[in-house]
């Protein structure tokens, strides 16, 4: 019995000779057919331009993964910015962890490595995992610990690192910096380009080895020129995680200094790993500030934040929190009074038009994750 779609097909006579050859349409599309899928009466077929090829769809009907050539090494994993970062990644990336911490509520396709950075089963990692990128995160910011400490941990496992990375040609590195590298100074511009000296650590010694950590980043980028080099530095990251700025934020009565109310940046945690997520794609590279929505004095986040400022002149301040610090009674180093005092904003024109940066979350979704927290600590 003859097919009814291709009963009406015209064939080629012998006398009007061979006629080229078309292409054939794929399994999917419809040959010959009306709109309401009968056969339609053409005499003549028209050749439609081919269309590009998809991938196939597997069976199971789910979304194919892109295909990768290593997977992405992320240090500091068992951070809050490292649990986000690899919950957004191993969805269409093979992701490596390493942290001395333990990563017990990992999703089980995510690789996780329980060691130091500093010791030799680093360079086992790079022999036997095909790395392609490396999202560096593993720094220590406590400024309780000690100077040497600070040094081995944010220097020295640093550099440790870029020779793994120079031995086994990995093609991509980002580093998460700080604006804080450039340094809260009276002096400042209002906004701070990414050509902006570092001088964070000229007051405070604890910056010392995060501004070392940077340039270290800046002469890997210029030393190893087949690496795709990327530095990121955002404002104060605030959110649920627990650093400087989302601890000063979640107090009841935090301190202002007296005749200050500096204008500040604030950035949501979401938005640093979507900005560290564009950063990995190929063919970016180069120092990137990252900011928030905008800009708000400090008085008026603390009061968004559900918090009411004390405010104490400067001399006082200094006294009191060099007092506490001693009773282990606060976690704020005086030396960290400039933030309070003067500007220290960056310009992020160059993530937006360069990265594709645009943050996402406003001030107010920022502050309400800050205030959901601190209930829920209290």
């Amino acid at each position: 019995m003859s097919n009814p779609h291709t009963s009406n097909r015209i064939k080629p006579s012998a006398r009007r000779g061979r006629e080229p050859v078309r292409q054939r349409p794929s399994a999917r599309a419809p040959v010959a057919r009306g709109v309401f899928g009968h056969s339609a009466n053409l005499s003549i077929p028209v050749a439609q331009p081919a269309e590009p090829q998809r991938q196939a769809e597997p069976a199971t009907g789910k979304r194919p993964k892109p295909a990768t050539d290593g997977a992405v090494l992320v240090t500091g994993v068992c951070g809050r910015l490292g649990r986000l970062l690899v919950r957004e990644l191993h969805r269409t990336d093979r992701v490596v962890g390493v942290d001395r911490r333990s990563f017990d509520d990992r999703p089980k396709d995510i690789i996780h490595h329980q060691i130091d950075m500093r010791r030799k089963k680093m360079k086992d990692i790079f022999r036997g995992r095909d790395v392609r990128a490396v999202v560096h995160l593993g720094i220590l910011h406590d400024p309780r610990r000690s100077d040497r400490e600070r040094h081995s941990w944010n220097v020295v496992a640093f550099q440790k690192l870029l020779d793994y990375m120079s031995q086994y040609n990995v093609p991509k590195l980002v580093v998460l910096s700080g604006a804080n590298v450039y340094g809260p100074q009276p002096n400042n511009p209002q906004f701070l380009t990414e050509d902006a000296p570092l001088l964070g650590a000229q007051q405070f010694g604890g910056m010392r080895d995060l501004v070392e950590l940077d340039m270290l980043a800046q002469s890997f980028f210029w030393r190893q020129a087949e690496t795709e080099t990327v530095v990121l530095r955002p404002c104060h990251i605030v959110g649920r995680v627990h650093n400087a700025a989302s601890n000063y934020l979640r107090l009841e009565r935090p301190v202002m200094v007296m005749g200050f109310d500096p204008m500040m940046q604030v950035v949501h945690e979401r938005d640093v790993v979507r900005a560290i997520q564009l950063a990995l794609r190929p063919g970016v590279r180069g120092i990137f500030n990252i900011r928030g929505p905008g800009e708000m004095p400090l008085s008026h986040l603390i009061r968004q934040a559900g918090g009411r400022p004390r405010v104490v002149p400067s001399p006082l301040a200094r006294v009191a929190l060099d007092q506490l610090w001693r009773l282990r009674l606060s976690s704020f180093p005086s030396e960290e009074l400039d933030h309070l005092r003067y500007v220290c904003m960056v310009d992020d024109s160059r993530a937006r038009t360069e990265l594709g940066y645009e943050p996402v979350h406003s001030i107010s979704r920022v502050l309400r994750d800050v205030r959901r927290l601190r209930y829920q600590l209290a």
